[in-house]
């Protein structure tokens, strides 16, 4: 069962209905429509991702993204992490106003940067671990290109192996870009080699993101996460069931 209904969805943000509906047909072809989890988006501020704020490729995903964590988590609220050189802002978006809350947010920021993952990382781990939540967590960040700092990046992602945090990276862009060779490459560092367990998946939206069908982007978002769930529960880093 959902962690929040359909129709609190529709009372509260009619317009996520459909991508809720289709957000609960991908965690029902995954085998997580009981799952429960934090949901968190990281979104990338820098200066090269002005286009898609401007044509509302951000404010699409932070709502589909809310329509995945209706089902997730009952708090109809999702944290979301601003970044570029530094973290720009912490903040989050919710049902009830969702809106055009990214240009809103967006509008008191200051200066669009360069790319820092490991910072937006870090205040996720430290809002997460504030939070005092047990539950596991799916961490959808976006991005359109590679790191400053790869060597931080790495091993902030492989210490956060031991954390109930799974990262789900989406690249907005040109598919062939070599901007995203670094996340092919996170995506893939070894196991145990780097990090006790598989704790990131990464996959392209396209230049275009919001064309992406929502069947697509659920299925893609959710498909690593219950193989994670697995081996950290066989790890002892998500309680078992």
């Amino acid at each position: 069962m959902a962690a929040i209904s359909l129709s609190k969805v529709e009372e509260t943000a009619p317009t996520l209905a459909g991508a809720y509906r289709s957000a609960g047909v991908s965690l029902r072809k995954h085998g997580l429509d009981e799952a429960r989890a934090a949901v968190y988006l990281v979104v990338d501020y820098s200066g090269s991702m002005k286009p898609y704020y401007r044509d509302g490729s951000v404010q699409a995903l932070a709502d589909r993204v809310l329509g995945l964590s209706a089902h997730l988590d009952d708090d109809g609220r999702v944290p979301v992490v601003f970044f570029s050189t530094d973290v720009d802002a912490v903040t989050d978006i919710a049902l009830d106003g969702h809106e055009g809350r990214i240009e809103r947010i967006v509008s008191g920021l200051g200066h669009m940067g360069k790319t820092s993952y490991h910072l937006a990382m870090d205040a996720v781990i430290d809002h997460y671990l504030d939070s005092g939540s047990k539950e596991p967590a799916l961490v959808v960040f976006q991005t359109d290109g590679g790191p400053i700092n790869r060597l931080a990046a790495e091993r902030y992602l492989c210490k956060a192996a031991r954390l109930p945090l799974f990262w789900q990276f989406i690249g907005f862009g040109d598919r062939s870009s070599k901007q995203f060779d670094f996340l092919r490459r996170l995506d893939e560092l070894p196991v145990p080699g780097k990090r006790v367990v598989d704790n990131a998946g990464f996959f392209h939206a396209g230049s275009d993101p919001s064309a992406m069908s929502d069947t697509e982007l659920y299925d893609r978002l959710v498909a690593e996460f219950p193989q994670w769930l697995a081996a950290a529960r066989a790890r002892g880093i998500v309680p078992s069931a």
